[in-house]
């Protein structure tokens, strides 16, 4: 669960301690849908899981402490909160609330992805895993919803067009044409406390203006299971490249393959919501 979404070898991510963690962090882009939980994150003492609980809008789901106790019951993680509504939530740890913040925001995605988890798992056992499971974990990771106003945009993002998606397109991402609606990845957020790094993220597209519709579509197409079936129906999108994101955005920024990577032959995507 702590793998990287980032270019590069994957490694095990270790996050800052809170006190080092400087609140202009929490400006970045990738955090303005958690502004209402700014106090959550940039407070200098960590939250109690009461007070995570006051936020939460599910009057059947809470967070509760993950300790030897709760651990007692032997239950899988997905399935523990799918039957008993219990959220096993580590305190003082970057990775969790994050996740909590998530169920905060965007309930409706973090309830289908745990039951279509829950039913993996009641077919298959809770020691193996199939590629749905995995596609699930990756969107639950570093997921993000992207809501696109014209779907003649994804054909620069169908060949990985970086230039023409990023560059070429600047006007579609200023005016709204293009946006992230939704940040579903808790991974991401927390990679995100080291200013700079070069982030990926896993998207499932949807057509439209509205985000808030586009987010309720994409909670009831993984409800449904009409998404996330394998790991390669993720769009990956390279996060520092989207407009305003990064620091330095200049064209040997672009050039760089490593992390604005080509297509794969024969790699296909599948069409937005």
């Amino acid at each position: 669960m702590s793998e990287t979404g980032v270019a590069g070898a994957r490694r095990r991510f270790v996050a800052p301690p809170r006190g080092q963690v400087a609140p202009a962090c929490f400006a970045h882009p990738l955090f303005a849908g958690f502004d209402a939980f700014r106090g959550l994150m940039d407070a200098p003492d960590w939250p109690a899981i009461d007070a995570l609980n006051m936020r939460l809008p599910l009057p059947d789901k809470r967070f509760v402490a993950q300790d030897a106790a709760l651990l007692a019951d032997g239950l899988h993680y997905e399935v523990r909160i799918g039957e008993r509504g219990r959220i096993a939530t580590r305190t003082e740890n970057w990775h969790d609330l994050f996740n909590a913040l998530v169920w905060m925001r965007h309930p409706a995605i973090k309830l289908a992805l745990n039951a279509r988890q829950c039913r993996h798992i009641a077919a298959m056992g809770p020691h193996r895993r199939n590629r749905a499971q995995a596609a699930l974990t990756q969107f639950d990771e570093t997921g993000l919803v992207v809501r696109v106003r014209d779907a003649g945009l994804l054909a620069a993002w169908d060949r990985h067009d970086w230039r023409a998606l990023f560059v070429d397109g600047v006007a579609h991402w200023h005016g709204g044409g293009i946006a992230v609606a939704a940040v579903v990845g808790h991974a991401l957020l927390e990679q995100a406390l080291l200013p700079g790094r070069l982030l990926v993220g896993k998207c499932v597209v949807v057509l439209g203006d509205d985000d808030a519709a586009g987010v309720a579509r994409v909670a009831e197409a993984i409800a449904q299971g009409d998404v996330l079936d394998d790991p390669l129906q993720l769009r990956p999108l390279p996060l520092a490249g989207i407009p305003g994101w990064h620091a330095q955005q200049d064209a040997a920024f672009y050039a760089q393959t490593d992390y604005f990577r080509p297509l794969r032959e024969g790699r296909v995507y599948p069409p937005g919501l």
